[in-house]
């Protein structure tokens, strides 16, 4: 059983990039101008953006991973990234960032929100389930709750779209996703 909210969470996503078929490449996700492929993209190179973060390093440029083994890549990247939020001091310390400061465990919350929260985006897109980790969903909700301020959201989803509502009965990752700005 993975141990913190970031290991849940590529653990969650990595299920679901194994479901992509490469068929599905083209198709819209409810990101709005990306498509699968471009989401696949995101969330790998997500995790070498979190890496170079946490080593203080300028974020690499743009990959097209959804090209090739997309799923061995993110192993690759989601065990760097792992590996460097598991030194020493990171969560306690100050990181700078390229939008400015931030506590490493604040750092580390908005890598497995970013990370879940692409997972759902790909399911949803895909067709695959967006029941996703009830418990870790509850959790990432309950931390965007508590961060995520109304300058941080426009309607052209700079950083969020603004709040949608989930239907009753919505899983706790279909209430994150809708939270985040997604039409669930």
């Amino acid at each position: 059983m993975p141990d913190t909210p970031l290991d849940q969470a590529i653990t969650t996503t990595r299920s679901i990039l194994t479901g992509v078929t490469p068929d599905q490449l083209g198709a819209d996700t409810p990101c709005a101008t990306w498509k699968v492929s471009d989401l696949i993209n995101h969330i790998v190179g997500g995790q070498y953006f979190f890496e170079a973060g946490v080593l203080g390093q300028p974020p690499a440029g743009e990959t097209d991973y959804s090209a090739g083994d997309f799923v061995a890549e993110f192993d690759t990247a989601s065990a760097r990234c792992v590996a460097a939020f598991s030194g020493d001091g990171v969560m306690e310390k100050m990181l700078t960032l390229p939008f400015g400061q931030m506590p490493g465990a604040a750092w580390a919350g908005l890598a497995a929100t970013d990370t879940f929260t692409h997972g759902w985006d790909l399911a949803k897109a895909t067709g695959q389930n967006t029941d996703l980790a009830p418990e870790l969903a509850a959790q990432l909700l309950a931390g965007a709750k508590m961060s995520i301020q109304p300058g941080f959201r426009s309607e052209e989803g700079t950083v969020f779209g603004p709040e949608k509502t989930a239907p009753a009965g919505a899983s706790k990752a279909d209430e994150l996703a809708a939270f985040l700005g997604r039409t669930v």
